[in-house]
């Protein structure tokens, strides 16, 4: 039997979201109202359900937010114009970064300039002129030896000599970067600052793959003591991650994929499948990305093939969002309608709360070990 043109006409209303209809845009138009209301379909549409799912719900007071970055995005000033702001507003709670990101940060906060250009340059040319590219950036050479110096200098004094997770040398190294930026007249320029100030822990997933690393590779050769121990960074975010969900929820903001992306998610399988500790996933998944999930990468990864690992919870599916853009177009839209539309949350400051954070791991596993036992 055919049905009826009101009973479609019915459907059609249930799988709606809003009729199109959008007002026309002026130069009067805000950019919330120009997400809200004009960003309707396609991947506008998904970057405007980016911004209400981070802005409506991730950013509740009992929501803990991690974010994760990769591609070089410091370099290109997403540092000093989104990151700082969200990290002040009190909008992220921790962070995992490639070691890149928070290279390049350093030079901004060292009063270093990086300029626009455009791709296609003579690249043997800019190597003849010592100038480094990054597609459309250029800078001098200097900047990497001068960077390179700050770091090794650092890193050759007294509080840098013993073992620490990436989140701990990020935050004493961040002590200094930030006052760095200070008496150089650049406070607000650097990410490493900021998450110093808010005492957001920063981990790197790969600490040996960045300039950084290279450069403390390089100190372990003269006999330093400083020694980075990624495994302490598994333990201390799965803590971070395992306290969020006892007392309300986490989210997580991924920006791109790789690596950082994996260790923010792989939070939740460490509590579940290793620890063996009741958990059921982050309950928001957040993603801009321009990877496709077919080709089986981590980077295009979706938020469904990710709650078979226990990475997101299932019963929080919905809540779950993969926008297809580039990050640098995507986060200060974000940012900006964060901004605008919620008001500054107080800090976590979980750095201040690491060690009592791990504690309290230690103790749920060493009951569960002994349940196994018994």
């Amino acid at each position: 039997m055919k049905p009826s043109h009101k009973g479609k006409h019915r459907y059609l209303h249930q799988i709606s979201h809003k009729r199109i209809n959008p007002p026309a845009v002026s130069a009067q138009t805000a950019l919330p109202q120009l997400i809200d209301e004009v960003f309707l379909s396609y991947n506008a549409g998904r970057l405007r359900e980016a911004c209400r799912l981070f802005t409506s719900k991730m950013l509740a007071a009992d929501t803990t937010v991690g974010l994760s970055l990769s591609g070089a995005l410091t370099p290109a000033g997403l540092g000093a114009s989104c990151l700082v702001p969200l990290v002040e507003a009190g909008f992220i709670d921790w962070i995992v970064s490639t070691g890149a990101n928070l290279y390049h940060d350093t030079h901004f906060a060292l009063a270093m300039e990086m300029h626009q250009a455009r791709p296609g340059l003579d690249d043997l040319k800019l190597r003849d002129e010592q100038v480094i590219r990054i597609y459309d950036i250029v800078f001098d050479y200097e900047n990497l030896l001068g960077t390179d110096r700050f770091y090794r200098t650092l890193c050759r004094s007294e509080p840098f000599q013993k073992t620490m997770g990436t989140a701990e040398f990020h935050y004493l190294a961040g002590k200094y970067v930030a006052a760095r930026e200070e008496k150089l007249g650049q406070k607000g320029r650097s990410l490493m600052a900021a998450a110093y100030h808010a005492a957001v822990p920063i981990f790197t997933s790969s600490p040996g793959d960045s300039s950084i690393g290279m450069n403390l590779a390089a100190l372990q050769l003269e006999g330093s003591a400083l020694n980075i121990d990624p495994l302490r960074d598994v333990n201390q975010s799965a803590a971070i991650v395992y306290d969020a969900k006892k007392k309300g929820r986490s989210g997580v903001l991924i920006l791109g994929g790789g690596s950082p992306k994996n260790f923010i998610l792989q939070t939740e399988p460490q509590i579940q499948e290793v620890l063996g500790l009741k958990e059921s996933g982050h309950d928001y998944f957040l993603q801009v990305t321009d990877a496709r999930p077919d080709t089986g990468g981590l980077s295009g990864a979706t938020p469904q093939e990710a709650m078979t690992w226990g990475k997101v919870d299932p019963q929080q599916l919905p809540d779950a969002v993969i926008c297809y853009l580039d990050s640098t177009v995507a986060l200060p839209l974000m940012t900006a309608y964060a901004l605008s539309q919620h008001k500054p949350r107080k800090p976590r400051r979980l750095m201040d709360r690491l060690d009592k954070l791990m504690a309290a791991l230690e103790k749920e596993y060493a009951s569960a070990r002994q349940g196994e036992k018994e």
